[in-house]
């Protein structure tokens, strides 16, 4: 996931990982150096959060109802 503190999506997305027990890297934006880079490279977008899937999709600002979702897609499989 990439995202930054002061982004509420950011905040919101990354609270609903914490609550499900996903595993996942979080790219800061602010401390990491190419990290806005990185992001807008997999999103084609400056928009966060970017919520990058094992399966290689993504998701750019999802609701809670699309991260969750796509979680439990990726737990069916």
């Amino acid at each position: 996931m990439f995202g930054a503190a002061w982004c509420g999506d950011c905040r919101r997305s990354k609270a609903l990982l914490d609550r499900r027990g996903v595993d996942y890297d979080y790219v800061d934006l602010e401390t990491v150096v190419d990290g806005a880079d990185r992001s807008k490279a997999i999103s084609g977008r400056t928009r966060i959060p970017v919520v990058v899937f094992p399966d290689g999709t993504h998701f750019t600002e999802p609701t809670d109802a699309e991260l969750g979702a796509k979680l439990d897609e990726a737990l069916a499989a």
